[in-house]
């Protein structure tokens, strides 16, 4: 990935994904007020998203996504916010929003597969609006990123989305979220990376099937009025507390509980959150040394991560495989949001 600044004024943002453990779905508004002390855990993951700007001469804006290899052209800025379609629609409504001037190509990569369940849309979400706000000359701080991803986001996939999938994008490492009546504070969890470097693999099952789990339907349940929901959203909750103090004392023997507790309940309250795939791979990986395993995001698919001492990962890393999942990078992304670039030749042209 293209790290350092680019001739002609690029400008590139880089931002990680995330891998969730605790208090998942909770964090969609007004969910979590009334849940007290309701938070949600998890760490920053070195599978990275990027967004690169580079200005050009003239109107002609071109959207290119790497990963998906679909890219489309418009012959302005006007053209564009006309559109009804559009090849790479994260791009195009974030291109709405900031309404930059002149024209440019935008270029997006993520590494995290296909409905992976560990926020690569809401990553890269991020390091396009980190791109463009620079590009268009607009100082946003991390709070105001989170903000404007989020609720344009929400606009692409027109349902409420959780706030927890940002911010390990915007601040890597390992963070507790919590979510208050006076707003959502940002914890850094103290534990050391490495800790979680050697006792967490992540395995990839493939994309998820629309049977799925769909957090809509359980947030509507949930402000209908559900009792068996609402109870389980506290179980839930109770278990992201436990396992945020966990963490922090580094209690793993409590860690690997509450973990299996979280998946337990997950399957409960929703059985297509699993697969005979993901059944497979858990029962095999806990033969072979892991402790724990849930789900990443929504599930039906997607990735899954396992919990296990130093002396069992490579040997449970072996037995996913050859079960049939795909290992994929699990280390903690020690940095969040990265910016390189000046957005001073994009103003140069766009005055021209």
């Amino acid at each position: 990935m293209a790290q350092a600044d680019h001739p002609g004024g690029s400008i590139t943002a880089i931002a990680p994904c995330r891998v969730d453990l605790a208090g998942g779905t909770l964090d969609i508004w007004p969910l979590y007020l009334f849940h007290s002390g309701a938070v949600t855990v998890n760490f920053a993951v070195n599978i990275l998203t990027r967004c690169t700007l580079a200005p050009r001469e003239g109107k002609h804006i071109e959207l290119k996504s790497v990963d998906t290899g679909k890219s489309e052209t418009f012959r302005s800025l006007e053209k564009l916010c006309g559109a009804k379609k559009f090849a790479h629609p994260l791009a195009a409504q974030l291109v709405r929003y900031f309404a930059p001037q002149g024209g440019f190509s935008l270029e997006t990569h993520s590494e995290s597969p296909a409905g992976a369940g560990i926020s690569g849309s809401s990553a890269l979400m991020v390091a396009t609006t980190a791109a463009l706000a620079r590009f268009t000359g607009r100082e946003l701080s991390l709070e105001e990123v989170r903000v404007v991803a989020q609720n344009v986001e929400a606009q692409l996939i027109r349902v409420p989305t959780g706030c927890q999938d940002y911010y390990p994008a915007l601040y890597g490492g390992v963070s507790a979220i919590h979510l208050e009546a006076d707003g959502i504070h940002r914890q850094a969890i103290t534990v050391a990376p490495e800790e979680i470097d050697s006792r967490f693999v992540l395995a990839y099952t493939g994309a998820p099937r629309q049977s799925g789990i769909n957090n809509w339907k359980v947030f509507k349940s949930h402000i209908d009025g559900d009792k068996k929901v609402f109870r389980n959203f506290e179980q839930i909750a109770a278990i992201a507390r436990a396992l945020h103090e966990a963490l922090s004392n580094a209690d793993w023997d409590e860690v690997a509980t509450l973990l299996r507790q979280e998946w337990k309940l997950r399957k409960t309250n929703a059985p297509k959150i699993t697969t005979p795939l993901i059944e497979k791979l858990v029962r095999v990986a806990t033969k072979n040394g892991a402790r724990a395993a849930k789900v990443c995001g929504a599930g039906g698919g997607g990735c899954v991560v396992f919990f296990g001492e130093p002396e069992a990962k490579s040997r449970i890393e072996r037995s996913i495989r050859a079960a049939g999942g795909t290992i994929l990078p699990c280390r903690v992304a020690r940095d969040g949001l990265a910016l390189s670039g000046s957005s001073s030749a994009a103003a140069q042209l766009a005055s021209n």
